[in-house]
């Protein structure tokens, strides 16, 4: 009974998460933070707009316009300033993702051949999902969070990356679309120029040359950076300019894309309809239960040094009220991004130079130790809200006449670039293609140290083939007009990794292959403790 006793998690959230509050805002001006914080304010407002941007191109065309740019922006802006006053946990970020784009235009392709009105029902199915959201908050639903391991998250994280890649191929095919095809051609360049352009600059600041400090500055900086240069790049007089690149489509200042009020009449709904949402609903409560939460444990991973409370329950009621405003409205549902709430809390992190194998104390090294080689380790995160609320007003400002024209100029053969960039970085870093990479690696040169060496690569291989038929599965189902029904393998994969993968493999096969996303006792004590 205590496990489902009403409201205990998120008055717990809220009780222990209170004290520092205040704290949270003022640390990020202190001498030390605010290096961290406007160099990850800047980031994550670049990081956040410009795929939310991209996904809004692909609903654009696949819903006949019903959603734009405005719709977009808002829908960030909400859930960034929401989450920035009101979260328990504000370094977990919330906006438009690629998985509520498969969302709306499945439902969207769904209704087509009936005489329904499309954001009506939307608007019903968010507000349904709004309503279950509230009930797992309020029933601690949430605590189940802490069965998600590596093995959950890196099929996820492989899953989005790949839609990432996939849909910025996709936005390139677009370009094809207007029979131009000088002008698509240079969109393919300009994409794969940007998308390379991002990867070296800020693979150069993580190779030893040049001072540590300009090398963070690399890091920091680069994406935005190169979003500003190919916004001008593609209007250089003469044949650039000439080709006549497909621009992103912009709209009146704070209006809807469609010709609308901002109130969705949701009201106007036949009672049929009403309930005919309902499973769509449960489809979308299914897939931010498991992406909030999963990018929220992301966010506060064991490689992060964090020491604030975490509060999964009141954030998942808070995610229900901007869902519930998103449908209302008429925009798209703003849940946990994948890919960039790690981003968050990294640009965030405060790293130094140690001796390899030297011991840490609190903030550093210790005195007094023999030097050694030099590695970078994080010794802190700055867990304040500035640079969370800062991001929301500058994407909420982004909606100005003078900014929406500047996002006017940008050729949409960029934003296709930032799929291909921000996408490859979730596949490259996922620990299902390090192991099967693994499979290949001659033993003889394997270091004795590695963590999979004592391991049969048979047992390797057996763990990374279960991943990659999850993962096979979710992008199947992706593919068809079913695709709204892809949350359930990701979850499906929670019970199978603690019923049926101790059954397959030995303790220690498992310890060496799979860990606990999360492992900090500030986010362990949100759900329930540890297993």
């Amino acid at each position: 009974l205590y496990q489902y006793m009403p409201f205990r998690g998120m008055y717990h959230d809220v009780k222990r998460r209170l004290p520092f509050y205040f704290s949270d805002w003022y640390i990020a001006f202190l001498p030390q933070n605010w290096e961290r914080v406007v160099g990850a304010t800047i980031r994550m407002y670049f990081l956040n707009l410009m795929p939310c941007l991209a996904y809004i191109i692909d609903m654009y065309v696949r819903t006949d316009g019903t959603y734009g740019v405005n719709e977009g922006i808002l829908s960030s802006a909400i859930a960034a300033l929401a989450f920035a006053l009101f979260s328990v946990q504000p370094l977990t970020i919330v906006g438009v993702t690629g998985l509520i784009n498969l969302f709306n235009y499945t439902t969207y392709d769904i209704l087509d051949s009936y005489d329904v009105d499309y954001l009506q029902f939307q608007a019903w199915a968010l507000i349904w999902a709004a309503i279950m959201h509230w009930i797992i908050a309020v029933f601690n639903i949430c605590d189940y969070t802490r069965f998600v391991t590596d093995m959950t998250s890196e099929s996820f994280g492989l899953y989005v990356g790949v839609i990432y890649v996939q849909k910025g191929i996709e936005l390139l095919v677009y370009e094809f679309d207007t029979g131009n095809g000088q002008a698509g051609w240079l969109a393919c360049l300009v994409a794969v120029l940007f998308a390379l352009a991002v990867y070296f600059i800020e693979g150069t600041g993580l190779q030893p040359f040049g001072p540590f400090w300009f090398r963070k500055f690399l890091i920091d900086y680069s994406f935005a950076a190169a979003i500003i240069f190919f916004t001008g790049f593609v209007h250089i007089p003469g044949w650039i300019q000439d080709s006549e690149l497909e621009k992103l489509p912009i709209f009146a200042t704070l209006q809807p894309t469609l010709d609308r009020n901002w109130v969705v009449p949701f009201w106007n709904l036949p009672v049929k309809w009403v309930f005919v949402a309902l499973p769509f609903g449960f489809l979308v409560t299914l897939l931010f239960y498991f992406d909030n939460n999963v990018s929220s444990v992301m966010a506060q991973s064991r490689g992060f040094p964090v020491k604030r409370p975490a509060g999964f329950h009141w954030d998942f009621f808070l995610l229900g009220c901007t869902t519930f405003v998103a449908g209302v409205l008429g925009l798209p549902a703003p849940n946990g991004l994948v890919p960039q709430a790690p981003v968050h809390t990294e640009a965030l992190s405060v790293t130094e130079l140690v001796p390899e194998e030297a011991p840490l104390a609190e903030g550093g090294r210790l005195r007094g130790e023999e030097r050694k080689p030099l590695r970078v380790v994080r010794t802190r995160v700055v867990e304040q809200r500035v640079s969370h609320f800062a991001m929301g007003l500058l994407i909420l400002g982004t909606m100005s006449r003078p900014l929406l024209v500047v996002l006017g100029l940008m050729a949409r053969s960029m934003f296709a670039g930032i799929f291909l960039v921000v996408g490859w970085g979730s596949i490259e870093g996922n620990g299902i293609v390090h192991k099967t990479l693994y499979l290949f690696r001659d033993r003889r040169m394997t270091p004795t140290n590695h963590p999979l060496y004592r391991i049969s690569k048979r047992s390797i291989a057996e763990f990374v083939a279960i991943q990659w038929i999850f993962f096979a599965a979710m992008i199947a189902v992706s593919e068809t007009i079913a695709g709204i029904s892809f949350p359930i393998f990701p979850l499906a994969l929670i019970p199978v990794r603690h019923f049926i993968i101790p059954k397959l493999f030995t303790p220690e096969e498992i310890a060496a292959l799979d860990a606990p996303t999360a492992n900090s006792p500030a986010v362990l004590v949100s759900l329930g403790g540890p297993l």
